[in-house]
């Protein structure tokens, strides 16, 4: 797979997002911008100038009219994705370091950080389709996480849940319509943060990605966890593909902690994992730092990267990735024929 690469940035990546129907990427970064791509050839469409700090966040709604993205700046902007208009711009006391969608684009939910006396919170608002509409200033929604601050969250399917992972490695399940804690799971070790959660297509389950080396699979109605994925190193980013069963795990050490021997032995690569047997099968090199965030693509076409260097790594999966049939399921399928 020989990557396309974006150079578009000029620091760290945070977040990148592909849309719905998978012809575009969004990524940002700690420059204070917002950059909008074609997948399949890595040209920039445009990008979206308005914040004024480290950019956490962005995500795209369902039909790809707006997009959201959450900053250091201690805002929300909402975004025309075609006249890169911002929208509205919702204020509040902290960092905002999550930003996502509802299933159906009429909600969009925030993660504040929790410093200088104010606790990390979940906020929802309600989002009107029609980007020429006024936007709402009132909260549909606040969660106030005072046992261990929010570090990521989103919608279950239907819009039935917020899920959210927490600092202290924990898992928790509110009610979407009036914020009532269902239930805390301790997912992964104590007090190791849980950096990402991403679902699969129809939202009944999702991934985290821990600083304790792990990902997870985890069951959006009870908090189970199905699956577990063991690295190396820590981790920052987890995606599920669809098509076929995978999942990609992004990390690497912290920037200050790198060494030569480290990036000789290949802490820099997006990992491959069987969804269903847990093992993994392959890795893919390229960044010259951590891999900050990862990102499938949702036609199954191709996947995207995020690094500590700046870039962005787009990988078009080849007929052999397609092809490809793990020993496990070619024994299977020997023995049923």
């Amino acid at each position: 797979m020989r990557p396309i690469l974006l150079a578009g940035h000029e620091r760290a990546l945070t977040q990148i997002r592909y849309n719905l129907d998978g012809d575009l990427i969004f990524s940002v970064a700690k420059d204070q911008h917002i950059c909008a791509w074609y997948s399949h050839n890595g040209e920039r469409l445009g990008t979206y100038h308005g914040h004024v700090g480290a950019i956490w966040t962005v995500d795209v709604d369902p039909t790809t009219t707006m997009i959201a993205s959450g900053s250091a700046d201690n805002t929300i902007r909402l975004w025309d994705v075609k006249s890169a208009k911002n929208l509205k711009t919702w204020e509040f006391p902290t960092a905002v370091k999550r930003v996502e969608f509802s299933e159906d684009g009429t909600k969009l939910l925030g993660v504040t950080e929790k410093r200088m006396g104010y606790l990390s919170n979940i906020v929802v608002f309600d989002i009107n389709p029609d980007p020429a509409a006024e936007q709402t200033d009132e909260r549909a929604l606040t969660i106030v996480c005072d046992e261990s601050k929010a570090t990521v969250a989103g919608f279950s399917y239907l819009n039935r849940y917020i899920i959210a992972g927490h600092e202290d490695g924990s898992v928790s399940q509110y009610d979407a319509k009036t914020g009532e804690l269902i239930d805390n799971i301790p997912i992964h070790e104590l007090n190791q943060p849980i950096v990402d959660l991403q679902w699969n297509a129809d939202r009944t389950y999702f991934i985290t990605a821990c600083k304790d080396k792990s990902a997870k699979l985890v069951a959006a109605r009870d908090l189970t966890v199905l699956k577990t994925y063991p690295a190396d190193t820590p981790l920052n980013s987890a995606t599920i593909t669809p098509k076929k069963d995978f999942v990609i795990l992004g990390g690497g050490q912290a920037a200050m902690d790198v060494t030569r021997t480290s990036a000789r032995q290949g802490k820099f690569e997006a990992r491959f994992y069987h969804k269903v047997f847990e093992d993994e099968i392959g890795r893919v090199r390229g960044h010259f730092g951590p891999l900050n965030t990862v990102a499938a693509d949702p036609t199954g076409k191709s996947y995207a990267s995020g690094g500590e260097d700046g870039y962005v790594r787009v990988h078009h999966f080849d007929k052999g990735y397609f092809d490809f049939l793990y020993e496990v399921e070619r024994e299977r399928i020997n023995r049923m024929s």
